[in-house]
Parts: structure tokens; sequence; C-alpha cells
């Protein structure tokens, strides 16, 4: 095993886990996480509370798909906001233009997100890889 991440109610219980794993392994502690599979982690020491934050993420996949300048909606969608299969019949020259945009990375991109961080987007990501097969420029 490479890391391991131990989280405790108490560092009673931290310190004890930790005292174990050293009888049996070659370990050495890092001490407090700051970040863990591109996640930041903010702690509240009043409250013994932490919470965990995608945004560099959010901003690196904005950017890789030249969104990083669009205004934001509110999440789950838009009461206005439709999608549908009829909007895939096109022009050959927007089939061509949509072959070139990575549409299932971003899709994919906005689930990784939506698993650890952004639960809002469930619905989004949902019925945009509806359309995964046959992206058209609406969706």
């Amino acid at each position: 095993m490479d890391d391991m991440l131990i989280a405790a109610r108490n560092k009673t219980h931290d310190q004890k886990l930790k005292a174990q794993f050293k009888k049996e392994f070659d370990m050495k502690d890092l001490g407090e996480v700051k970040k863990i599979l591109g996640m930041e982690i903010t702690r509240e020491g009043s409250t013994c509370r932490l919470w965990l934050s995608q945004e560099n993420y959010v901003l690196k996949v904005l950017e890789r798909f030249n969104m990083a300048e669009v205004r934001p909606v509110t999440t789950p969608l838009a009461g206005h906001f439709k999608l549908s299969s009829k909007q895939c019949l096109q022009s050959p020259d927007e089939e061509e233009e949509i072959s070139r945009v990575p549409y299932a990375s971003a899709v994919g991109s906005l689930m990784y997100g939506m698993v650890y961080t952004r639960l809002d987007l469930a619905y989004a990501v949902s019925t945009v890889s509806q359309f995964m097969s046959n992206p058209r420029k609406q969706h």
C-alpha cells in the first residue's frame, strides 16, 4: 500500500491505530492531510468537521473545455432547460463541429466532481450522459 488516510473522532483513536500499524509495517506519518485525490480538506477545529472542496479541479475542467468564462446557471437544471434526442438532427457542418468536441471526456470530468463533492450535479450529469452516443450542440 502506498498511501493511507486515517479519520478518527478523536486523536486518541488515531494515535492507537497508528501505533498498531507501526508495529506491523514500516511507515512514516506525514501529519494532517490537506489534500487527497485532488480534493482540498479544511478542518473546523471547534466542531471537528471536515470540509472537502474540488474548486481547483472544477476550474481546471472549465479551462480544459474552454468554459472558464461562461455564465453560471443553477443546478440541478433550470426549468426551461430541456434536452431531447430530437435535437440530434443537424446539418453536416454542425456534425463536423461537434465531432471535435470531447463530449464523453467532459461528461466524465463532471461525473468525477459529482461523485465526491458536487452531488447537486447528479441530475444534470445524468441528463447530458443520455446523449453520449450522439451529442449535438444543444447537449
